[in-house]
């Protein structure tokens, strides 16, 4: 099948970055194989460059005689344009043909996020006497700290630090870069992993092989994606958090924390990264237990 390689790049990375369900994947992957065989046999175009707005419309023409439920209809449509953003983004493709095309509005899930105590539990776990618990340490500080996505962690080096003014700077989605804050905590616990483990790794390999990236494996290699989801996932376990414990609730949880103790949603957006201060906002109405308690605390009949 065409497109085979970039359609499998696409899976990999919504697994891990989306947290899906082996199902969901799988949906998905019914939806784009259908979508792409389409493109490449009735249209006859064998290059992501190639596709056009007018094209997708052409395949949901397509799709509109086939009776499918709506629900199906807007997974396939968020299917091919999350794919289509993936190949701007990985640099597979010089522009989205799709990002015109509308879903059906639907009503937002909120994210699942831990509460600060759920958080020290699970940061507590890896060991500060081992090497590898040291660097786990550091990076699910990070992650909590700054609430960059694991993409943006694994693509960390050493000159993204400021330090000294307390950022570090983050290439996000589309190569945007932004600043943003670190406390004490997670600058020492960065700042350990770096001057006593990471030059042990790195001698474990071709220095070349390192990329001036941050976090390393114990045979001196950048980090993978999946590395990452490896050391959450079992730190979760191992501190016996029952959620659905992922790099990316992290980010739900920065975010959270840090309006819920009042800070500024404009600040929050310009951390996060977000275009839209519409994808920060679902963050202002995720605590509900805390709306509770201030609405007994101020409302005359609370």
């Amino acid at each position: 099948m065409h497109y085979q390689q970039e359609l499998q790049r696409y899976l990999q990375f919504i697994k891990l970055e989306k947290n899906l369900s082996e199902n969901s994947v799988f949906s998905y992957k019914n939806d784009l194989e259908r979508y792409l065989q389409f493109v490449a046999e009735d249209l006859r175009i064998h290059k992501l460059n190639g596709i056009t707005l007018q094209h997708i419309e052409q395949y949901l023409e397509e799709l509109s005689a086939m009776d499918l439920s709506a629900s199906s209809i807007a997974r396939n449509i968020s299917s091919i344009r999350g794919f289509h953003e993936f190949a701007v983004v990985e640099d597979l493709a010089e522009a989205n043909p799709a990002e015109l095309i509308e879903l059906p509005k639907r009503a937002k899930n909120l994210p699942e996020v831990l509460n600060p105590d759920e958080v020290a539990a699970l940061i507590d776990i890896p060991s500060r006497e081992s090497d590898a618990g040291i660097r786990n340490a550091a990076i699910l500080e990070t992650l909590y700290a700054t609430g960059m996505r694991v993409s943006e962690l694994t693509n960390l080096e050493l000159d993204n630090l400021y330090f000294e003014i307390g950022f570090i700077r983050v290439i996000g989605k589309g190569n945007k870069e932004r600043l943003v804050p670190v406390g004490e905590i997670a600058q020492s616990a960065i700042e350990h992993y770096i001057e006593t483990v990471r030059p042990k790794f790195q001698s474990n390999n071709d220095p070349q092989k390192a990329k001036n990236k941050i976090f390393l494996s114990q045979r001196g290699n950048p980090l993978s994606r999946m590395s990452i989801w490896n050391i959450v996932n079992d730190a979760a376990e191992r501190a016996g958090i029952k959620k659905n414990v992922y790099p990316h609730i992290f980010r739900h949880s920065f975010a959270t924390h840090l309006l819920e103790g009042g800070a500024d949603l404009r600040a929050v957006q310009e951390m996060l990264g977000h275009s839209s201060i519409i994808t920060t906002e679902i963050y202002t109405h995720v605590d509900r237990t805390l709306l509770h308690q201030v609405h007994k605390e101020f409302h005359p009949r609370g």
